[in-house]
């Protein structure tokens, strides 16, 4: 905790013109900040989510790295907190991309946008308030940390991870910025010089803080969620002090939420189809395939080599590890 208060104790004095910038693995600069590689675009949200966000106990994040399956997890969060207020033939997931409906704090509700105030906002959210983050765990907040306020987090094996993020990332490359090929796209994401990486500090210190505080933080790996999503989504539930009761279940509340938020389902509705993410982003880029191992059909020989010991080298020993899908 120490060394997260120091970096929080300097965030006002670190302006971004002083910071290293670079072209990193991502659609935009990156900007070496608190130990992270933060989107220039997001430095300022993160300094005012860090600085003015007081969370409440009831407070519910996703926090996740990029592309590991958090559009999912905001969607299935959301359908559970709220089952008792939507049936499934109306639900605002219908008509509603996930992101619409749970707001990021770095990237939409502290990013700056003069139009509204942010603590405003905040201050008229209904409990249980629900949001999503992809800032590491070591720059949230000390209010989140310190409070009973929960944090449900997800990864992903990094050959996939690295896969989404690519095709992602050129789909959404701002200009004059080119599109990045597969192989330097691959060296920066080997060497973690990738947005709100490195990766495996950032899955680390999720995993650390759900083994010494497996109240506040439930850790999920989206390939154990695809296997099981049954079981997950009761996990969750009684994670959040919301679970199922005997007759929700036997009357199919849990596959309803299943049904509702899968991912051809999500993929398939108009607003997931034509629509856009704050006039800017195609809604349509948060669903490619969802599958697991895909990454097979791009990764040479050389490539599988050395992610695999980059893996290896960074998690040993921290027992956190991944099956090799394929």
């Amino acid at each position: 905790m120490a060394s997260t208060d120091r970096k929080h104790a300097n965030v006002e004095d670190e302006p971004v013109f002083s910071l290293r910038r670079e072209r990193g693995f991502a659609p935009t600069y990156l900007c070496l900040f608190q130990e992270f590689w933060c989107p220039d675009l997001f430095i300022e949200g993160v300094k005012s989510f860090q600085k003015c966000f007081e969370a409440k106990d009831s407070d519910a994040v996703v926090a996740s790295f990029p592309k590991t399956g958090t559009t999912w997890l905001i969607a299935l969060t959301f359908a559970i907190v709220n089952r008792k207020h939507f049936s499934a033939q109306n639900h605002p997931l219908l008509t509603s991309n996930p992101h619409t409906l749970v707001s990021s704090l770095e990237s939409k509700i502290f990013f700056g946008d003069e139009t509204h105030d942010p603590l405003l906002h905040l201050s008229n959210m209904l409990e249980p308030r629900l949001f999503s983050t992809h800032t590491p765990f070591t720059a949230l907040p000390k209010s989140l940390i310190q409070s009973n306020a929960k944090i449900i987090y997800i990864c992903r094996n990094p050959f996939d991870t690295f896969l989404s993020s690519w095709i992602y990332f050129n789909k959404l490359m701002l200009k004059p910025l080119p599109a990045l090929e597969l192989e330097e796209a691959f060296e920066m994401f080997c060497d973690g010089r990738v947005l709100f990486g490195p990766w495996w500090s950032h899955m680390l210190g999720y995993w650390k803080e759900s083994l010494a505080r497996p109240n506040k933080v439930l850790f999920l790996k989206y390939e154990d969620l695809k296997e099981n999503v049954n079981f997950h989504v009761k996990s969750i539930a009684e994670f959040l002090g919301c679970p199922f009761s005997a007759e929700e279940e036997s009357d199919g509340d849990i596959e309803s939420i299943m049904k509702l938020c899968s991912f051809e389902k999500m993929k398939d509705l108009e607003v997931n189809v034509s629509g856009k993410l704050d006039k800017f982003i195609d809604n349509k880029l948060f669903f490619r395939k969802g599958e697991i191992g895909d990454w097979v059909n791009y990764f040479s020989p050389s490539m599988i080599t050395k992610l695999s010991k980059v893996i290896e080298e960074k998690l040993s020993g921290s027992g956190l590890s991944f099956k090799m899908y394929a």
